[in-house]
């Protein structure tokens, strides 16, 4: 049988594909990450179904729990938040089931950087602000960053920056990020995306760790940070629906106006 990862979602249980939800329906065994992933996800569960929060296991728990159910026939429904492939610790699962020679495939989910943006109601790639959306996190008492992510690096393209797993790092960030952005960028918090208590909290480099503190966040939450934040930012058009802009769907109306 097969082991499924599929992506939740950050948040609404709305926000999981027609695809993850009937693989829920029909899988017997079901793990979640029960403090990000929310209980009305894995209800879809068919009756009968083992439903276990893994939050308390380690990965050769889960790895053993995987292995016995293949062994009885038994797919697996192994859900995370948001997309698996950002942050969703499967690497070291896959590594696993490939040694074990036990199936297993990937479902895509809602990542909580596009449902964040959708929620602050604005386009994260700007026409000549910003075209780059770099996902990244810091290091602080997990595993190091490799040789060249490094925040200051990363910092020096101007790109907007959507930092996970970094909430508790904001003074760094602000330090390390200033001299390339200026303390004036705008930062947005975004916080528990998806979820009945979602919050939005923005500010600017400057200001950002004293807004965050002062809502008393401190976990489960991801920073933008780029002037294509900016509510008020002037930028141009894009050139894909300019008037004079020709391509291959609509040529006759650049060569219309040509012959006139």
């Amino acid at each position: 049988m097969t082991i499924h990862f599929i992506g939740a979602g950050p948040g609404d249980p709305d926000l999981i594909t027609v695809k993850g939800r009937r693989l829920i329906e029909s899988c017997s065994v079901c793990l979640y990450a029960g403090s990000l992933v929310p209980a009305a996800v894995v209800a879809y569960a068919p009756e009968g179904a083992l439903v276990r929060d893994s939050a308390d296991m380690t990965l050769d728990e889960i790895i053993e729990l995987m292995r016995e159910a293949h062994t009885a026939g038994r797919s697996v429904a192994r859900v995370h938040s948001g997309d698996p492939s950002l942050y969703g610790a499967i690497a070291e699962q896959i590594r696993r089931l490939r040694a074990l020679d036990i199936p297993y495939e990937i479902t895509p989910g809602v990542p909580a950087y596009a449902a964040a943006a959708a929620a602050m109601g604005q386009e994260l790639t700007i026409p000549e602000v910003a075209q780059t959306l770099i996902l990244t996190r810091t290091a602080m008492k997990s595993s190091a960053m490799p040789p060249g992510e490094d925040l200051d690096t990363l910092g020096r393209s101007g790109a907007t920056l959507a930092i996970h797993l970094s909430i508790r790092n904001l003074l760094e960030i602000e330090r390390t990020l200033t001299p390339h952005y200026g303390a004036d960028c705008p930062v947005v918090v975004a916080y528990r995306v998806g979820w009945p208590d979602q919050q939005f909290i923005r500010g600017t480099l400057a200001t950002i760790r004293d807004a965050a503190r002062a809502a008393k966040i401190t976990r489960t939450a991801l920073i933008f940070i780029g002037p294509a934040l900016s509510e008020t930012a002037d930028f141009r058009d894009s050139v894909l629906y300019d008037a004079a802009h020709a391509h291959i769907l609509r040529p006759k109306r650049r060569e219309a106006e040509e012959d006139a």
